[in-house]
């Protein structure tokens, strides 16, 4: 998860740690790439040394608290008439997003951004396995939230008929189309998410933060992209409530999350490191 801090690169890592005020821009009014860059870099290098059982648990509370994107959206599509729905589930659908990376938990589409940056500026054996170490852990914990939230959802009276069709029908949505088509419709949601993770390292201002995850979240639902874990939490409702076999659901996480990986790597990680590369080239340099 990115922090809120932001640091001046040209500070150095050890100036921002030893103080908790926020680091505005050292040029101008805006941080730079680069700055942005080093804020991603520094908190990823963090969160890929943390203990396991830390990041699993940070993990399991994203995959739940995600949740909160279907129920809110489903609810929100019981209020207004059919022709309206789709785009109501869909302003409402950042939800989630906004709880779990406020919140500062830890959601898998976000690290297809955060520990890819370290491979890319210091790319190693030991980075590598770091990366897929935190992408293990993660992916892991927040299946077993999205599976704890469909099941608790599915198998209780916690919500009305109402809210609980509406539930049925934006899940079901997520189980029409094959392998190929689910994976390439996920390639653009990894894209989006990776690019929020990007974004919030660019402010320190919750506001501003609140913006651009509703920003770069609401058409992931509009658009009928796959989001791998809030989609999950709807396709793992469907199959607890009995209208999905578990089989089925299997086959919309495993292309969504390769999608999800392919999109933010590709399109953000890649791309971002890219316009700063040659000075995260020449630093590293001078350092030695």
């Amino acid at each position: 998860m990115v922090t809120t801090q932001n640091r001046s690169p040209r500070r150095g890592a050890a100036a921002g740690a030893a103080s908790n005020a926020p680091v505005g821009p050292e040029v101008g009014t805006r941080l730079s790439a680069q700055e942005i860059h080093d804020n991603v870099l520094q908190a990823a290098e963090e969160e890929m040394s943390r203990p396991a059982w830390d990041l699993l648990w940070s993990a399991v509370t994203a995959g739940l608290t995600i949740g909160w994107s279907f129920v809110g959206g489903a609810y929100a599509a019981t209020l207004v008439a059919p022709e309206y729905r789709h785009a109501i589930a869909a302003a409402v659908y950042p939800l989630g997003f906004i709880l779990v990376i406020i919140g500062r938990s830890q959601l898998f589409t976000e690290n297809t951004l955060e520990p890819v940056i370290p491979v890319l500026a210091k790319p190693s054996r030991v980075t590598v396995g770091k990366m897929l170490r935190l992408w293990a852990i993660v992916l892991g914990g927040n299946l077993t939230g999205a599976v704890a939230f469909g099941a608790l959802f599915a198998r209780t009276s916690v919500v009305s008929q109402a809210v609980r069709e509406s539930m049925l029908n934006l899940g079901g949505v997520l189980l029409n189309g094959g392998f190929g088509e689910q994976f390439y419709h996920a390639i653009f949601a990894g894209w989006l998410i990776a690019l929020t993770a990007w974004l919030v390292a660019a402010t320190t201002q919750t506001g501003a933060q609140i913006f651009l995850i509703w920003l770069t979240t609401a058409p992931i639902a509009a658009l009928d992209f796959r989001h791998s874990i809030a989609g999950s939490v709807e396709v793992l409702f469907v199959a607890a409530s009995g209208h999905a076999t578990w089989a089925a659901a299997g086959m919309f996480i495993l292309p969504a999350v390769l999608g999800n990986i392919v999109g933010g790597v590709t399109f953000v990680a890649m791309l971002n490191h890219g316009q700063v590369s040659t000075s995260v080239v020449a630093r590293a340099r001078r350092k030695r």
